[in-house]
């Protein structure tokens, strides 16, 4: 009973963060146009942290935004999740940690309606307000849409509300990305999506 008026005062303290500036991204993986996306927004807003949840390997999404000239230094790569709902299982003791109150979730039209009900449900239960960053897509990423998977996850974020307020998982897996090291990875090793047109020498 406490942990659910608890959730639901941290809602209406969502809801009064909505008119605030954004103050954190979160990317979620699954096409590396989000990542793209996220150079160009880096670039314009240097200054805003951004959280990239389970995208490309470090290399793929550090070449992007030395492409790009986006700075690094308020961006940073988390390898925990393997799924939507781990996206935010493992971001949420990131964002909270970086006291981020309105969050801009950026992933694409194929990731909808799951994607930005579990972020309003899970994030909103502590505080943060989710607005929504829709990039366009050429082809199909690769996660699919259905009925059966919605449901699901709706369900497991809704007991992870609760839960939330009283354990953060933590997630050991988080690299700063101007801390990757090219000469660390094998060219031939990473895979990065060929929208990326990604390519360097060993």
């Amino acid at each position: 009973m406490a942990l659910a008026l608890l959730s639901a005062v941290q809602g209406l303290r969502a809801l009064n963060h909505r008119n605030q500036p954004t103050d954190g991204v979160l990317v979620l993986g699954g096409s590396i146009r989000r990542e793209m996306y996220s150079a160009d927004y880096a670039r314009s807003h240097p200054q805003i942290p951004i959280l990239i949840s389970a995208g490309s390997a470090p290399p793929c999404v550090y070449i992007i935004f030395e492409r790009n000239h986006a700075p690094m230094d308020q961006v940073w790569l988390e390898d925990c999740a393997h799924s939507t709902f781990y996206n935010f299982f493992y971001s949420l003791p990131i964002l909270k940690r970086w006291q981020v109150h309105h969050v801009q979730l950026i992933t694409s039209a194929s990731h909808l309606p799951r994607s930005i009900w579990m972020a309003r449900l899970l994030l909103g239960a502590q505080g943060i307000w989710v607005e929504p960053n829709i990039v366009p897509e050429m082809g199909i990423p690769g996660n699919q849409e259905t009925r059966l998977k919605t449901i699901l996850d709706m369900t497991r974020a809704g007991l992870w509300t609760f839960i939330s307020h009283i354990y953060r998982p933590p997630c050991e897996a988080i690299v700063h990305l101007s801390e990757v090291d090219l000469d660390q990875w094998d060219p031939q090793q990473v895979h990065c999506e060929h929208q990326g047109q990604v390519e360097w020498d060993p």
